[in-house]
């Protein structure tokens, strides 16, 4: 275990150190700076007309959770989309490239030290971003009375999860290529498509197969975690995914340590 800690610090300083990562932490920046004031105001707009409809309550869309902060999540979700294959397509294709990688797997460290060690490292970027990110609600306290605080970091915690579905599959696809083009657009279809999973609930006529797609669907296991609901389901749900990806990632690295040898 200790090995994995080695890598992961060795990698995320690698990620702190390059300015491609504060590049795109800085275009983040910039698109939640312009994207959120203009929602912030639609919300105002939109609060007030809910008001004078429905009284002072003003049902969901006079609540700022639903309102406002579940649709700054969406978008930070749409930018994860693209940000996690660009913080993992170096992690394996460029040092296969370099033959550094072969090095590596030469060194006395087994294949999971190797990739948990890469994952734990883009979970530590990525962390750092939502927190970032986080910081845009925040910034609501001074014309809000009050946040509901459970609301708000689950649902955070919910998109940091999803994040980590990404990192997994994103680093499976970085090791199955030398190159990192290939690497990054492997990991966009494949952020994008497990979207359109859910889809097969409409599509099918068997009762089991439809229970089977609403399961696997990652809209409908996310909906409750970031609307402020825990499951256990949800989290076996997460739990499970980022595993096999892992496993899978794990798998390719140890077919090129017996190439290798």
């Amino acid at each position: 275990m200790n090995s994995t800690y080695v890598i992961a610090q060795k990698e995320l300083k690698s990620f702190f150190l390059t300015p491609s990562f504060y590049f795109i932490t800085g275009l983040i920046c910039v698109i939640l700076s312009l994207l959120f004031p203009a929602h912030f105001s639609m919300f105002v707009n939109t609060s007030q007309m809910a008001a004078q409809q429905m009284g002072p309550d003003g049902g969901q869309q006079g609540n700022i959770h639903y309102g406002l902060y579940l649709r700054h999540l969406s978008y930070m979700n749409l930018l994860l989309i693209f940000v996690v294959p660009a913080l993992t397509m170096k992690l394996f294709a460029e040092e296969k490239k370099l033959r550094t990688f072969d090095l590596l797997l030469t060194s006395p460290v087994t294949s999971w030290d190797i990739v948990l060690g890469k994952f734990l490292a883009v979970a530590g970027a990525i962390a750092a971003i939502m927190l970032i990110a986080l910081l845009y609600p925040l910034i609501t306290l001074i014309f809000v009375d009050k946040i509901h605080w459970p609301s708000l970091i689950l649902a955070f915690s919910g998109i940091f999860i999803l994040s980590l579905i990404y990192v997994s599959m994103n680093l499976f696809c970085s090791s199955l290529t030398e190159s990192v083009l290939i690497a990054f657009i492997l990991s966009v279809i494949l952020n994008v498509s497990i979207w359109f999973v859910g889809i097969g609930v409409e599509v099918v006529d068997s009762q089991w197969a439809r229970q089977f797609f609403e399961h696997i669907s990652l809209a409908n296991q996310l909906s409750g975690l970031v609307e402020g609901t825990l499951r256990i389901q949800t989290l076996a749900f997460f739990v499970s995914a980022v595993a096999l990806f892992l496993f899978l990632a794990e798998r390719v690295v140890e077919s090129h340590r017996w190439r290798a040898s």
